[in-house]
C-alpha cells in the first residue's frame, strides 16, 4: 500500500472576499481560517484583544462573516412630501417569526470597486422604476457588528413619486419581486414609531429625516 501518488495537493486558495482580519494595537490574532467560502464567506478567528489597562483578554474564538458593503435608498418627493417604501418577501424574517413580506428601502451590496453613490442610483431604479435627481449622504453604520464586517452607506434620494407610485419590481434573473408604497412622511414617521416597520435600515432612515425633515424640505423645494 502507497501512501501517496504524488506530493500532497495545495490548500485551497482563500477568497478575495475573505482576507485575514487587519492588524490593530488592540488586536492579537492567534488563527483566521475560513471555515465557509459561499456567497458570504464565514472566517473562523482565534483571537485576544488588548484591555483597557494593557493586558491581553482570555483567548476568543468568533466566527465572522464576511457581507462587504452595502447601500440603502431612502426615496423621497419634498414637494409632495410622500416617501417610496418597498415590500418583498425575506426568508430571513419569516425563520425569525416575523412576517416575511417586509416593508423596507431599496437596498443591494456595493461591488468591489463600485462607488456607493452609484450602486444606490442603479438599485433605486431597478426596484422602484424611481430615477432620483439628488442624492444626500446620510451616514454609514453596521448593522450587525457583533457577527459581520457589513458597512452600510445610507442614502437620501429625491425623486419625483409619479413615475414609480404603485409599480412592481426587482430583477427577475434573481427572482425578485419588489411592490413600491407611497405613504405621506408623517404616515412614514408615524409607523416607525409604532414600531409597524420592522426593518431596522428603514427605521433608521426615516428617523434621521424626520430630525433633518424641516431643513430639507426648505432646501430641496426652492
Amino acid at each position: 500500500m502507497t501512501d501517496h501518488d504524488g506530493p500532497p495537493a495545495p490548500p485551497p486558495a482563500r477568497p478575495a472576499n475573505a482576507p485575514p482580519v487587519p492588524p490593530h494595537p488592540l488586536y492579537a490574532p492567534e488563527a483566521d481560517d475560513v471555515v465557509w467560502a459561499g456567497r458570504f464567506p464565514v472566517q473562523r478567528v482565534r483571537f485576544r484583544f488588548r484591555k483597557r489597562d494593557g493586558t491581553l483578554s482570555g483567548p476568543l474564538t468568533w466566527e465572522l462573516m464576511r457581507r462587504g458593503q452595502g447601500t440603502v435608498i431612502l426615496p423621497w418627493d419634498p414637494v409632495s412630501d410622500r416617501i417610496a417604501l418597498i415590500e418583498q418577501f425575506r426568508l430571513p424574517a419569516l425563520a425569525a417569526g416575523e412576517e416575511p413580506r417586509m416593508t423596507e428601502l431599496p437596498a443591494r451590496l456595493v461591488e468591489p470597486g463600485e462607488d456607493p453613490a452609484a450602486t444606490a442610483r442603479r438599485e433605486l431604479e431597478e426596484e422602484t422604476g424611481l430615477r432620483c435627481s439628488r442624492l444626500e449622504p446620510i451616514g454609514t453604520y453596521m448593522l450587525m457588528h457583533g457577527a459581520s464586517d457589513e458597512r452600510v452607506h445610507f442614502q437620501l434620494a429625491r425623486v419625483a413619486l409619479e413615475e414609480g407610485a404603485g409599480t412592481i419590481g426587482g430583477l427577475a434573473a434573481e427572482s425578485e419581486e419588489t411592490a413600491v408604497v407611497v405613504v405621506t412622511a408623517a404616515e412614514a414617521f408615524a409607523m416607525v414609531a409604532e414600531n409597524r416597520i420592522r426593518n431596522a435600515p428603514a427605521a433608521l432612515a426615516l428617523l434621521w429625516l424626520q430630525v433633518n425633515h424641516a431643513r430639507l424640505r426648505a432646501e430641496w423645494t426652492r
